[in-house]
């Protein structure tokens, strides 16, 4: 379980495929202290640590099933998963850490484009489009995971919604380096899910 609040951007340094896709993923955590079996969220995706360094240099491996690259962008064509490519990083919630974001499980749920990018002040308003299917569970001024990152939704107009990024989450996220058309991996809020299921059942 995570919040959505990025502690560290890693960098990927190495890609293996070999069914499973094995991912070198370099951090500022002390990765001796990152215990194998762990769970790091990666751009909001959940993955298991199956390795680590041990010496000066902090990195950590993860296995990622053939599954897992389907429903997300590290395939992607464009912006997808590659050698130098940076990547918002979440270590999972402990008892007694404090919640700041929202509840977010690490199971993506669709990919989202940037439709829009465009400045107001210091922050940033960016409009995405989704699927019909994914649209709707997101409602204005409720919550939605983009690439691991807890940020409240502005407004919605159909398949596309938009949200605002202030400079401080620019700074401390991968966010500074996105482009149009770019694919985002999207996690819609669990409540939202849950909702949804209930009025279905009640219908």
């Amino acid at each position: 379980m995570f919040t959505g609040i990025i502690s560290d951007i890693g960098e990927i340094t190495e890609l293996k495929n070999n069914g499973d896709v094995r991912a070198r993923i370099k951090c500022n955590y002390t990765s001796a202290e990152i215990d194998l079996g762990a769970s790091i969220a990666c751009d909001g995706i959940c993955l298991t640590v199956v390795d680590r360094g041990l010496g000066k240099e902090n990195w950590f491996d993860v296995d990622i099933s053939a599954e897992t690259v389907s429903k997300t962008t590290i395939s992607a064509s464009a912006n997808g998963w590659g050698i130098g490519r940076k990547i918002n990083l979440e270590r999972s919630l402990k008892v007694g850490d404090e919640l700041g974001g929202h509840i977010v499980s690490g199971h993506v749920d669709g990919v989202a484009t940037i439709k829009s990018i465009e400045i107001e002040g210091d922050s940033t308003r960016m409009t995405f489009e989704i699927s019909s299917d994914l649209s709707r569970f997101i409602a204005s001024k409720g919550s939605v995971s983009l690439n691991g990152t807890s940020l409240t939704v502005n407004e919605v107009n159909k398949n596309t919604f938009g949200v605002n990024l202030i400079a401080h989450t620019k700074s401390v996220t991968t966010w500074e380096n996105v482009a149009l058309d770019d694919l985002i991996n999207l996690e819609i809020d669990t409540l939202a899910r849950y909702v949804a299921r209930l009025t279905e059942v009640k219908n």
